[in-house]
């Protein structure tokens, strides 16, 4: 329930706020079950190996939520976005992109990891991932129209929202409006109706990011933290929030945690964390990131209004930062 100065807050501000809407609320009976699947792409001959998180049959067909992993990934990672955004109505399909994911360390001695990944994140990659995108979207409308199938008849493919985080935060953007001058091509998807962009970055080498995000007409949803800096991939704190303010006016939205570095946003700490993982920093992206799938993908008013009035506030703690425009 809304707190008395978070609903008068709301009221001053002219913003209609249901009190009964909680994106955190999980109805029982809804453990989603895990199919994993491999997608042959055979225009580039490349398999592209998928984990869906599907909710239960009598939840029919649901919006479609999908998920890049970061350099070194796979599709068994992130769960706890995947499990919890199925139990919320969502079929959430979670991509392995082969050829930056973990099959390029895992079997190299620790000394070799740094290199091998460093070498993983090449342009020749970056295009393979965005290419991806769309062969997935091809491979779930077969499999939804294909009776029999575990995902027959199970996905509302004219509702399907598109997330990452890290290298898979670049192949997002890349596949929902940002433009990319350097690759001599567009990959925007116009399936992909919202994007939820966990460690955004802007364009190496460019001076005025807006050159890149002047063109978005999707709903976004950015999320980063005080600390969130990588060894690989040339991003800074400030190119991260650089972002934001480059995109253009109308349904966007950035999360910064504070004190969150770059491992906030997965399951577990990595190499090289300085800071204790705080545990409501899941909770807070776990909020904020199925309050805009409903307010985007199912146009909850309620959802909407929880966004844009006072409300995220009570998921957030000192130090937070929550914006829109």
């Amino acid at each position: 329930m809304l707190s008395i100065a978070l609903l008068l807050s709301c009221l001053v501000a002219g913003v209609a706020v249901s009190a009964g809407y909680d994106p955190l609320e999980v109805p029982p009976g809804t453990q989603p079950a895990q199919v994993d699947l491999d997608i042959t792409d055979a225009a580039r001959d490349r398999t592209i190996p998928v984990r869906v998180y599907l909710p239960p049959d009598r939840a029919g067909r649901c919006p479609v939520v999908l998920f890049s992993h970061g350099l070194g990934g796979s599709r068994k990672g992130c769960g706890y976005l995947g499990e919890h955004w199925s139990r919320r109505g969502y079929a959430a399909v979670f991509l392995q992109h082969l050829g930056s994911d973990e099959s390029v360390w895992l079997e190299l001695p620790p000394g070799r990891r740094p290199a091998a990944m460093q070498a993983a994140a090449s342009l020749e990659n970056f295009r393979s991932r965005v290419l991806d995108v769309p062969a997935v979207l091809d491979a779930l409308r077969q499999w939804t129209d294909t009776e029999g199938h575990p995902l027959g008849g199970r996905l509302d493919l004219d509702s399907v929202g598109m997330s990452g985080h890290s290298f898979g935060a670049q192949t997002t953007q890349a596949v929902s409006g940002q433009a990319l001058p350097l690759v001599g091509r567009r990959f925007t998807d116009p399936r992909i109706k919202a994007a939820v962009i966990m460690s955004p970055g802007t364009p190496r080498g460019r001076r005025d990011p807006g050159d890149a995000f002047a063109e978005v007409t999707i709903p976004w949803l950015l999320l980063t933290g005080t600390n969130d800096t990588a060894p690989i991939g040339g991003q800074s704190v400030e190119s991260r929030l650089a972002v934001f303010p480059a995109l253009p006016d109308g349904a966007a939205y950035e999360l910064v945690l504070a004190a969150a570095e770059h491992s906030a946003f997965t399951d577990r700490g990595m190499a090289g964390d300085r800071e204790a993982r705080n545990p409501n920093h899941h909770r807070a992206i776990l909020a904020v990131t199925t309050a805009f799938w409903d307010a985007f993908l199912r146009g909850d008013g309620d959802a909407r209004a929880w966004l844009d009035g006072a409300v995220p506030g009570m998921v957030l703690e000192a130090g937070d930062r929550w914006q829109r425009k």
